[in-house]
């Protein structure tokens, strides 16, 4: 197995039990330990250091996680799309594949359909259609 491999399958899982209820109890748990041991300690700089450290360390590894798994989600839409874009009569192949196409190059295709739903509204309005 690829190291590649076994990141997106850790990943997922991680993704998976993080999204969890459980989870969400567990560290609200860890949150309650550490403010009833307050007192305990003193509420001392290590003690503040303590949570500061573990909630940064989890933020820090959790970025890396969500997008991990927002890229492998985003990837599998664009192909779902794709597909339904090729298997549609009558729709624009060119249209596969936008994610990859350059800032102006997007641009320019979002005036075209803004364009042709200006003249859509127009003819449900039976306005005549905008000149250009």
């Amino acid at each position: 197995m690829t190291s590649n491999n076994a990141f997106t399958r850790v990943a997922k899982m991680a993704s998976r039990f993080t999204g969890r209820p459980l989870c969400f109890g567990l560290a609200l748990l860890v949150v309650l330990a550490w403010i009833v041991t307050g007192p305990i300690f003193g509420f001392s700089d290590t003690w503040q250091l303590v949570i500061n450290t573990g909630t940064t360390i989890i933020t820090f590894l959790m970025v890396f996680l969500i997008q991990a798994t927002q890229n492998r989600d985003t990837e599998a839409m664009h192909l779902k799309l794709d597909e339904l874009i090729r298997a549609t009569r009558g729709a624009h192949n060119r249209l596969m594949d936008l994610e990859e196409r350059e800032e102006d190059e997007l641009d320019k295709l979002r005036e075209q359909y803004e364009n042709i739903a200006k003249r859509s509204r127009g003819k449900d309005r039976g306005e005549p259609p905008p000149r250009g």
